[in-house]
């Protein structure tokens, strides 16, 4: 996605938004669920959760409105029973225009501290605004889609109970990372496992979690922490010569070519294909490229130097990987098309 167009107007309405979160402690309501162990979710200042604001932000969310065409929405390429990833090598916009990038999952995104993978926009606010703005995304102004959110009687009135405004680019913006905010999970049989259900996990599973954490393999070095991510920029030897120069495309640094950010191994069995491109497509196929140690890629991270499992070992790997999928996040109606 080329989202520097975006930042001028953007930068107005949204910058205020980084320097200014909540400290105020973060109090649960019927469309938020924090799971054990995770911290509150942050909601900036000028942007804090409400219902009101909450059903607004999934009301555009499912609206192929947003998109020149309205022939797709948000939810056409993060859809929730797909732990919002769309199942796709890279997703596809209007008039069947491609991508060059594997949309990655909306859980815990809130926890994100920039967006994209060479994490180049900051907020979840700003964020919206790229599919937007996107060539082969959206195609569109975000002027043009709030004139005709103001056609409509009840996105009137839902934007104003919402922000005390019709809707405009402000309304669009933060209504959406409100309902994105909410998308929280974390109540897998690995979470039950370790808040003391012992019989969550599999005898499989549990060595396949001793394995993800030996030194030997080093997975939990870079997919640490409640999310499964430290959020650093990697390469992880998906190619000798990624076509895709990664984070040097917002840095300019050649240090910084063909790393991207660390994805969140959270539902991890269904948001596959996977890497940035799409190009591996089962977690067996991971496991693989992991033990062989990657391609010779001269920025590849020292971390990915190979290793040798048996077959049962993988086996178990992928289940401990599996045992990262809460059903109860995919099936929640809270996050669906109502």
């Amino acid at each position: 996605m080329i989202w520097k167009p975006v930042i001028n107007w953007l930068a107005i309405i949204v910058l205020p938004l980084i320097f200014s979160c909540n400290q105020e402690e973060f109090k649960p309501n019927s469309f938020i669920e924090i799971p054990n162990g995770f911290p509150n979710p942050d909601f900036p200042s000028e942007n804090k959760f409400s219902n009101e604001r909450f059903l607004l932000g999934r009301k555009l969310f499912f609206d192929p409105i947003l998109s020149r065409d309205s022939s797709i929405s948000c939810a056409s390429c993060h859809r929730p029973e797909l732990a919002f990833t769309d199942g796709k090598p890279v997703s596809e916009g209007i008039m069947s225009r491609f991508g060059t990038r594997n949309a990655p999952s909306l859980a815990n995104v809130s926890y994100h501290p920039y967006l994209l993978r060479e994490g180049g926009v900051p907020t979840l606010e700003m964020q919206v605004g790229v599919p937007i703005q996107e060539h082969n995304e959206f195609d569109e102004n975000i002027l043009v889609i709030a004139e005709k959110l103001n056609k409509q009687i009840a996105y009137q009135n839902m934007s104003m109970a919402a922000y005390n405004r019709l809707p405009d680019a402000f309304v669009i913006t933060r209504s959406i990372a409100t309902f994105e905010r909410a998308l929280l999970s974390g109540n897998a049989p690995y979470d039950q496992y370790i808040n003391g259900n012992l019989s969550a996990l599999s005898n499989s599973a549990k060595n396949g979690l001793r394995l993800f954490t030996s030194e030997t393999l080093k997975c939990s070095q870079c997919h640490s922490g409640f999310n499964f991510t430290n959020y650093t920029f990697q390469n992880n030897g998906l190619y000798e010569n990624d076509p895709d120069e990664g984070r040097k495309r917002l840095t300019g640094k050649e240090e910084d070519r063909s790393l991207f950010k660390v994805p969140s191994l959270r539902n991890v069995s269904v948001t596959f294909p996977y890497m940035h491109d799409g190009s591996i497509q089962s977690l067996e196929a991971i496991v693989e490229h992991y033990s062989k140690g990657g391609n010779a890629n001269p920025h590849k991270s020292e971390l990915i130097k190979g290793f040798t499992l048996s077959k049962q070992e993988k086996i178990d790997l992928v289940n401990f990987l599996k045992s990262l999928t809460d059903t109860q996040f995919l099936n929640n109606s809270n996050f669906k098309f109502q």
